[in-house]
């Protein structure tokens, strides 16, 4: 069996449907992160509004100047824990849609690769004689392009690891702060 410009363009054709697919998929992942976010956003600036119209009318009722520092102080650890809880939430959305992401992009590749290195196989197995170095090449230069994949795959999921842990670090050290905080003025 020889390969003809037909099944050229029938694996062509083949690979860019599946790159159509993959682009519509990650615009839907992309489109419930986004989502996501417009709601937690807008459930975020809800309940601010409600929350500093209640502590303005407890300040504009405050009776003396102590009473208005002592309602004030006692509103810092509930905003900060709002802020962190705020924060965590965004983050979460953040890492789950990175991870739907690169679960996709990875199952693509996966997917691509084997498509190629079948195609790779059929047209060596009908190549002339002579061309086994080649052959030989074109196989490198796909397990180079794997490697390399790879390699920038598993920086980008240590990236990745390095701000989750980063922001968790801060957001412990924040805590910690407004306890802090807290507690002095007490």
């Amino acid at each position: 069996m020889t390969t003809t410009p037909e099944q050229f363009i029938a694996a062509t054709k083949a690979n860019l449907e599946a790159q159509f697919a993959s682009v519509a998929a990650l615009n839907k992942k992309a489109f419930e992160g986004l989502e996501q976010l417009l709601t937690l956003n807008v459930n975020a600036a809800k309940a601010g509004l409600e929350e500093s119209t209640a502590a303005a009318k407890q300040l504009l009722n405050a009776k003396d100047p102590q009473e208005f520092f002592n309602l004030t102080s006692a509103q810092v650890q509930p905003a900060a824990e709002k802020a962190l809880a705020y924060s965590r939430h965004l983050t979460s959305i953040a890492t789950a849609t990175q991870q739907e992401f690169t679960k996709a992009v990875e199952a693509h590749i996966a997917d691509t690769n084997t498509k190629v290195i079948g195609l790779i196989d059929e047209v060596t197995k009908n190549a002339p004689a002579g061309s086994e170095q080649a052959v030989v090449a074109l196989k490198t230069v796909v397990g180079n392009i794997n490697a390399g994949y790879e390699q920038l795959s598993k920086t980008a999921k240590q990236a990745q690891q390095t701000l989750e842990d980063n922001l968790n670090k801060a957001t412990q050290q924040f805590t910690q702060a407004a306890e802090k905080a807290t507690a002095k003025k007490k």
